[in-house]
C-alpha cells in the first residue's frame, strides 16, 4: 500500500497533545528569542543587524523575555512529561539509534532507512536541546549557574551557544515533517495533531 491508499494513522492523544504544545512553544519562543535578541544583538553588538517586527513577540525586552520563559516552561514541562512516558512505556527502544539503525542505512529497504533517519534525529536532537536549556537557564540565572556557564568561556559564547540551536531544531523540525511525510503521506503528519 502506498502512503497515499493507506488508512490514517492512529495516534494517541496524548501524543497529538505533545506535539501540539511543542509546535505553540517553539513558535512562541522563537518569536520572543527573536525580541530578545534585537534588544541586544549577538552579532554585531548594539548595532547588529535585527529581525523584522512582524516576527517578534512582546513589544519589548522585558515582554520578549516574559513570553520566552513562559513558553519554556511549557516546552520543558512538555518534554521531560514525554520523557518520563517514553520510559515508563519503553518506547525509548524504539525511539532512538542503535547499530542496526546504521546497518538499515546502507540496506536497499526504503521503509527501513526511512525509520533509521527518524531515530538518528529523535537521538540527535537529544544534546542540542540540552543545550538549548542549559544555556537559557545560565542567561537566565548566570549567579545561581555560574559553574555551568563557565563551561561556555564567557558570556558571548553562552549567547552564541544558545542563538543557533534555533536554527538546529527548526532543521530537525523540518526533517521530522519530510521524514514523516515519506512515511505516511499528509495523513501522517495530520494525525500527530488532528
Amino acid at each position: 500500500m502506498s502512503p497515499k491508499s493507506a488508512p490514517a494513522p492512529k495516534q494517541a492523544i496524548f501524543i497529538k497533545a505533545f506535539h501540539s504544545i511543542n509546535l505553540i512553544a517553539l513558535i512562541f519562543m522563537t518569536a520572543s528569542g527573536l525580541q530578545i535578541y534585537n534588544a541586544n544583538p549577538v552579532f554585531g553588538g548594539r548595532a547588529g543587524w535585527r529581525f523584522p517586527k512582524e516576527l517578534l513577540l512582546g513589544g519589548w525586552l522585558g515582554g520578549g523575555r516574559n513570553w520566552h520563559f513562559a513558553s519554556m516552561w511549557m516546552f520543558s514541562m512538555s518534554l521531560l512529561i514525554y520523557g518520563i512516558y517514553i520510559f515508563i512505556t519503553r518506547r525509548w527502544k524504539h525511539r532512538f539509534a542503535s547499530d542496526k539503525d546504521i546497518q538499515a542505512l546502507q540496506a536497499k529497504n526504503p521503509k527501513r532507512k526511512n525509520y533509521a533517519w527518524h531515530r538518528l534525529a529523535y537521538t540527535a536532537i537529544i544534546p542540542i536541546l540540552l543545550i538549548a536549556i542549559v544555556s537559557g537557564l545560565c542567561m537566565y540565572k548566570p549567579v545561581q549557574f555560574a559553574w555551568i556557564s563557565g563551561l561556555f568561556g564567557n558570556w558571548q559564547n553562552l549567547r552564541v551557544a544558545h542563538f543557533l540551536t534555533i536554527p538546529i531544531v527548526l532543521i530537525f523540525a523540518i526533517a521530522h515533517i519530510f521524514l514523516s511525510f515519506k512515511v505516511g503521506g499528509l495523513k501522517m503528519i495530520r494525525s500527530m495533531f488532528i
